[in-house]
């Protein structure tokens, strides 16, 4: 990976300064996901804000920060466009239960089941899409027509020549001192840049005016006061239970999936472990309260958790610390995040989106299995197109399918006759769905003495469509007139053979004892 990493243990000052970094970051972010959900920017802000403090101060990821964003904005859309925003808050407030239920269950374990392939395709792809979202900071709104249009001539080239500036800050000044997150420094001197300069740039409430409609634009401001609670104001009925019950479930899922593949590629980077389920509780308690204070909700933020760990922030100050200073920015200064230029904060993200990337990735072709790296470009194609939780779902299924086709091969057996003259089939690999039809294929009912023996010391039944395949293996033998023993097969296989159950050669001193997934034993 493109490392921009300085440093791995956790400092006071590098937490407080790395905070503030990623409060400012935090901003166009939170503006952008609100407007695409369809509520108002400080429902997002408030969002960013709650949810930041909330997870650094209850989550399982210290360093990892967390706000409004995108894969449960796209979601929240058609809610707040059929019912309204108060709905909106319900759901959110349903999610974050739904969280803290998944925590306390401690489903957070099963992101371990996530193959490795499926995590470079998730990191890959999601670079993607934040390299993609910074694209539309290089569009204006045309005076004339209305329309959103590419930048021309001397805006564009100022905005290239800030990126860039903003980029070699990012880069090389960490090679000459840590003391001062580089992130913080190229806004700060980009900002006084297009001030002492008066360089026609893009600020970031420019960019909040060009969201809105024109005649909200002249007057807009990010100045807004404390979140206040309130009930969301929906009936108290089935019917909006069976509204938002969707909605939730879908926002938890999401919420989750990306919060604890975050929290991963952040241990992988820092060499550090998180709590899964501490992180599935924390951002439950989150998203509860973003709905009884009036915000959008969200999950765990890669872009701005990199900057974070970039920039040095490695504790759960660094997180409280851009909570604190975005709510500071909203009530005293929103002056100042107005006038930032975006070019700061898009070369910010394209250096995020440089060392997110997993440039080792594209030397492992033709190294690694065709499979694996068809996953990686799947996960990676379906998270741009669609959402991460499907892209990771699908990434997961592929893994799953291709696991069950390479093992359905590796049904084996080897064949002798025993001092009783009886013949044994002694078996090697599982038989399971994907084995069974190449297990069927080992034997030979017709051919076969009398007497045929199944050894199942080096094999093992693991679903139900092995027992059905050893009962039907029983019925041809007993069509012939002829004897089939199974020997060393687990009390549960016993159990569950209909026509085969009697034929077994019960050996308890050396039978396993494993289980076999099927639900009548459940």
């Amino acid at each position: 990976m493109f490392s921009l990493i300085t440093n791995n243990s956790q400092n006071v000052k590098n937490d407080v300064l790395s905070g503030i970094t990623v409060a400012l970051a935090l901003v166009p972010e939170a503006v952008a996901f609100a407007f695409v959900a369809g509520v108002e920017p400080m429902v997002g802000l408030y969002a960013a804000f709650m949810m930041g403090l909330l997870t650094s101060v209850f989550g399982g990821r210290p360093g990892m920060i967390s706000g409004a964003t995108g894969a449960t904005a796209v979601v929240m859309v058609s809610l707040v466009a059929m019912h309204g925003v108060q709905y909106l808050f319900a759901a959110v407030l349903l999610a974050g239960l739904f969280q803290i239920l998944a925590g306390i269950l401690k489903l957070g374990k099963y992101i371990r089941i996530v193959p490795h392939p499926v995590m470079l395709g998730f990191v890959n792809g999601l670079a993607i899409v934040i390299f993609l979202a910074q694209l539309g900071q290089f569009k204006i709104v045309d005076n004339v027509t209305g329309v959103n249009e590419w930048m021309q001539g001397s805006q564009l080239y100022i905005m290239a020549a800030l990126i860039l500036v903003t980029m070699m800050i990012v880069h090389f000044l960490p090679k000459l001192t840590t003391a001062i997150p580089a992130g913080l420094v190229a806004i700060v001197v980009v900002t006084l840049a297009v001030i002492g300069l008066d360089l026609d740039a893009r600020t970031v409430i420019d960019f909040v005016r060009g969201m809105l409609p024109a005649d909200q634009a002249a007057t807009a401001s990010l100045k807004g006061d404390l979140p206040s609670f309130a009930i969301p104001a929906v009936p108290l009925t089935f019917e909006t239970f069976q509204i938002i019950f969707p909605y939730a479930i879908i926002i938890a899922a999401i919420g989750l999936i990306e919060s604890l593949l975050t929290l991963s590629l952040i241990d992988e980077i820092t060499g550090t472990r998180g709590q899964g389920n501490r992180e599935c509780i924390g951002q439950g308690v989150a998203n509860t309260t973003n709905g009884f204070f009036g915000g959008m909700g969200g999950c765990a933020m890669i872009g701005q958790s990199m900057i974070n760990i970039n920039s040095g922030g490695r504790g759960r100050l660094s997180g409280i610390t851009a909570a604190l200073v975005l709510l500071a920015f909203i009530l005293f200064g929103s002056q100042l995040i107005e006038i930032i230029p975006l070019a700061a904060l898009v070369g910010i993200m394209f250096m995020v989106v440089l060392g997110t990337f997993e440039w080792s990735s594209l030397r492992l072709i033709g190294k690694i299995p065709a499979t694996d790296m068809f996953i990686v470009v799947l996960v990676s194609g379906v998270t741009v197109v669609f959402d991460l939780a499907i892209a990771v779902i699908v990434g997961v299924i592929v893994s799953a399918l291709v696991f069950a086709w390479k093992h359905a091969q590796h049904i084996l057996v080897d064949t002798y006759v025993d001092e009783n003259g009886y013949k044994v089939y002694d078996l090697r690999g599982p038989i399971f769905f994907g084995s069974v039809a190449n297990f069927k294929e080992l034997f030979d009912p017709k051919g076969d003495p009398e007497h045929v023996v199944i050894e199942f010391k080096r094999s093992r039944v693991s679903d139900h469509s092995g027992i059905e395949a050893l009962d039907s293996l029983a019925e041809k033998y007993q069509a012939e007139g002829k004897t089939l023993h199974l020997r060393h097969l687990s009390p549960e296989c016993r159990k569950l053979l209909r026509r085969a159950g009697n034929l077994c050669e019960v050996n308890v001193m050396e039978d396993p004892d494993y289980k076999v997934a099927t639900d009548e034993l459940g």
